[in-house]
């Protein structure tokens, strides 16, 4: 196996276990009939927390990105190599953007195969749409557009704190648990406006398998909201890299 097949592999594997996980622990506070039902904000962080925990563990060997942001960020960071062997290259970029978005489809379709009598029975369709993408508290673009950017910055930011000369690998660079932590606190500082979804693939993806699967009564994937979770959290990302170069500490 080629360096950047086991990259594409690790890189689906450990998305589809973080949005499995991630839209699981939404799907059990937000639908009817569940467990979970209506347990609260605080656990939907600790649920995503825990989704990122589990991502990262399972795609040390990509240096699991799991979100295009990260991936961008390296890049502007002025990075050489996203992993050891793995030269940053427009090939590598596609490699890791294409493999996070089918694994959040495949994770967000699991958690759809779970959850499909839970679907059935609530009567909300944004209570629906809620488990496989974010929306705004408060619709106003301009203003959930700068949350989702400031939200990720932090999120790229924090990572690329953790690499070495700009060379940071990603999520796994600060370890599992770190990173976790730091989603579980973005969550709960920052995530109120939107719902943080600080990462592209992880709010398009399932808002596609949402268009596609048969959920009786779910509504729209409100669409004319979906480019905010995709825009923000590059551009996001991207000025964490740009500003990781200057305002970070170079170690030798």
């Amino acid at each position: 196996m080629d360096t950047l097949t086991g990259v594409f592999i690790s890189e689906v594997v450990g998305t589809a276990v973080l949005i499995l996980l991630g839209c699981g622990v939404v799907a059990n506070i937000a639908l009817a009939k569940t467990k979970g039902n209506a347990g609260g904000f605080l656990l939907v962080n600790i649920g995503w927390g825990m989704a990122v925990f589990a991502g990262v563990i399972v795609a040390y060997q990509s240096g699991a990105h799991l979100n295009p942001a990260v991936t961008i960020g390296i890049v502007t960071s002025g990075a050489t190599e996203f992993v050891p062997g793995v030269p940053v290259s427009p090939l590598a970029i596609l490699t890791y953007i294409t493999a996070q978005m089918i694994g959040a489809i495949i994770g967000a379709t699991l958690a759809w195969v779970i959850y499909r009598q839970h679907f059935n029975a609530e009567t909300d369709p944004a209570s629906k749409l809620a488990v496989f993408s974010t929306g705004p508290a408060i619709r106003s673009y301009g203003t959930n557009l700068v949350a989702e950017i400031i939200a990720t910055f932090i999120l790229v930011f924090v990572v690329l704190g953790f690499g070495r000369n700009g060379d940071a690998s990603g999520l796994a660079a600060l370890g599992a648990l770190p990173v976790a932590l730091l989603v579980i606190g973005i969550g709960a500082s920052l995530g109120g406006p939107t719902g943080y979804a600080i990462n592209p693939a992880r709010d398009l993806g399932p808002r596609i398998v949402h268009a596609l699967v048969p959920i009786r009564g779910k509504g729209t994937s409100d669409w004319s909201y979906a480019w905010i979770p995709v825009v923000g959290p590059v551009i996001g990302g991207a000025l964490a890299g740009w500003a990781s170069t200057v305002l970070l500490p170079v170690i030798g």
